[in-house]
């Protein structure tokens, strides 16, 4: 059996979550593969998504917030036959051509982009009859969710089965994980005083973990400089830079030679920098809670991003677990108290939820009772799987289209075949016509 892990580049927690997920199917014997939902439109559509996300993201955080809010509002952007939609519908069948190349019988969707562009492929494919999934990375119902129709819907609380309810998602489609798929490694806990021994860190502080994510977009050499100004005594702060070069310099050059923290670019040893933690300040995105959930990590919440950001921290304010403030100032003030008050942080501590290996409920899931359809058949020819599907004659079709039937009868034969831009023209008009049909067929 095999898996296709369909997940997006847009950060670093979507392909974490995929990677969890694909390590956990492995171990029950199932092969997997990730690949890059957005790639199948075009390598050009991703790599401009991906450096433009990663742009607005880390210099200009509220914009992202904007544009979630906007698409909260807008629900028609996603329409059926929206520009969105259409663009994502560019990539299905060359989506369909790699699932049935690979004989991959389960999709997971770890996107919500993905999740659209599998349910498209499920309505023009309907004889593909693949184990589909989508998992949520946030503590909250994604916009676009509502447009998507998948096998099961996996969420990290019990909390978010009325919101994915009120989009119309079936109640038996839900499935309740304990928190977001995080990596293996993260469920392997050292001793704090030897995580801090082989990190180079002083055993009897208190140490204080800053990370803004795998791109580094808070506003760390602000925070830093502020933290410091009233660090109590015999406390430590490694802030991680991520893969954001410009501030990793920057913050060598002001804090380089302060003994009291320790200036690091991107991380692989995060299982145990967390392990050494007394407190782990960070934005609320859905993968650094998870990590530190997992952990017993209480957080300080700078929410530079919002958007569905914001839904994480209300969920991990609420129970006690993280604190959060309004503007460097505060978070800084806020991060010197929690400190000094060793108690507080093990109140909080105790207040983060016990958390199992969602990933390993998630692979359990997806193949409890499930008994292999076969991977889709191969598309031989796309204008002869199409004509079929309007059913219309190959003589009615050249007319219809205004193509000599020589060379309509020429590219059903695979002797010759038109440019790729006049093909995926004619291809979606048979698709046009192909829906027609359909409906006609339903009226009658």
């Amino acid at each position: 059996m095999k898996a296709l892990i369909l997940s997006c580049n847009t950060g670093q927690g979507h392909n974490s979550v995929s990677g969890a997920v694909a390590k956990a199917l492995e171990k029950m014997g199932v092969r997997t593969e990730t690949a890059d939902a957005l790639a199948f439109v075009s390598e050009w559509t991703s790599k401009t998504i991906c450096e433009w996300h990663v742009r607005l993201y880390r210099y200009f955080p509220k914009t992202s917030s904007l544009g979630y809010s906007f698409t909260e509002q807008h629900p028609e952007l996603f329409d059926e036959h929206s520009p969105i939609h259409q663009l994502l519908g560019l990539g299905v069948d060359k989506l369909y051509n790699y699932i049935s190349d690979g004989r991959y019988e389960i999709v997971v969707c770890p996107h919500v982009i993905s999740g659209l562009m599998i349910t498209d492929l499920m309505k023009q494919y309907p004889e593909a009859r693949l184990r589909t999934c989508f998992i949520a990375t946030d503590y909250t119902c994604s916009p676009m969710c509502d447009k998507s129709r998948l096998d099961f819907y996996f969420v990290p609380t019990a909390g978010l089965i009325p919101e994915f309810e009120a989009i119309g998602i079936p109640k038996e489609k839900i499935v309740v994980t304990d928190g977001i798929p995080v990596r293996e490694e993260f469920y392997s806990k050292k001793e704090k005083g030897e995580a801090r021994r082989e990190l180079g860190i002083p055993e009897n502080c208190r140490h204080a973990v800053m990370m803004f994510g795998s791109m580094g977009c808070g506003p760390m050499p602000r925070l830093t400089g502020l933290i410091l100004k009233n660090l109590p005594e015999n406390c430590y702060l490694t802030a991680v830079c991520g893969t954001n070069e410009a501030v990793y310099k920057r913050m060598l050059r002001d804090f380089d030679d302060d003994y009291r923290v320790r200036v690091m670019g991107f991380a692989d040893d995060v299982p145990m920098l967390l392990d050494s933690a007394d407190l782990f300040i960070t934005k609320p995105g859905g993968l650094s809670t998870a990590e530190a959930s997992v952990k017993g990590v209480p957080m300080l919440l700078d929410n530079e991003v919002s958007g569905c950001e914001q839904y994480n921290l209300e969920f991990f304010c609420r129970s006690g677990a993280a604190v959060t403030a309004d503007g460097e100032e505060n978070v800084a003030k806020l991060c010197c108290e929690l400190l000094a008050d060793v108690e507080r942080l093990a109140k909080m501590a105790k207040a983060l939820p016990r958390t199992k290996n969602a990933a390993a409920e998630i692979a359990s899931a997806l193949l409890s009772g499930y008994e292999p359809a076969g991977a889709p058949e191969k598309i031989e020819n796309e204008f002869v799987y199409w004509r079929e599907r309007c059913k219309i004659p190959r003589s009615e079709l050249s007319k219809m289209l205004g193509i000599p039937l020589r060379t309509l009868k020429s590219w059903e034969d695979g002797k010759t075949s038109p440019p790729p831009y006049l093909k995926r023209m004619l291809i979606s008009e048979l698709k046009r016509i192909e829906r027609r049909v359909k409906r006609a067929e339903e009226e009658d």
